[in-house]
């Protein structure tokens, strides 16, 4: 089996590529294991959030043209 001699342009190459793939199968691993995260978080903070309050009730009514 003949192999070719390695170069610098070959070398970038492969190390760019090499790291390109890994940065594809962390941000894939990161994906897969956001839904499961999200849904703790969401079950233990249901009282986070918007809501509408007496004193935003009455800030709305002195923006009213």
């Amino acid at each position: 089996m003949k192999t070719k001699p390695t170069t610098r342009r070959n070398f970038l190459l492969a190390a760019g590529l090499g790291s390109a793939g890994a940065v594809a199968a962390v941000a894939t691993a990161r994906k897969a294991a956001a839904p499961a995260a999200e849904k703790q978080a969401g079950a233990a903070d249901t009282a986070q959030g918007y809501r509408v309050t007496a004193h935003i009730e009455k800030y709305y009514k002195t923006t009213e043209v």
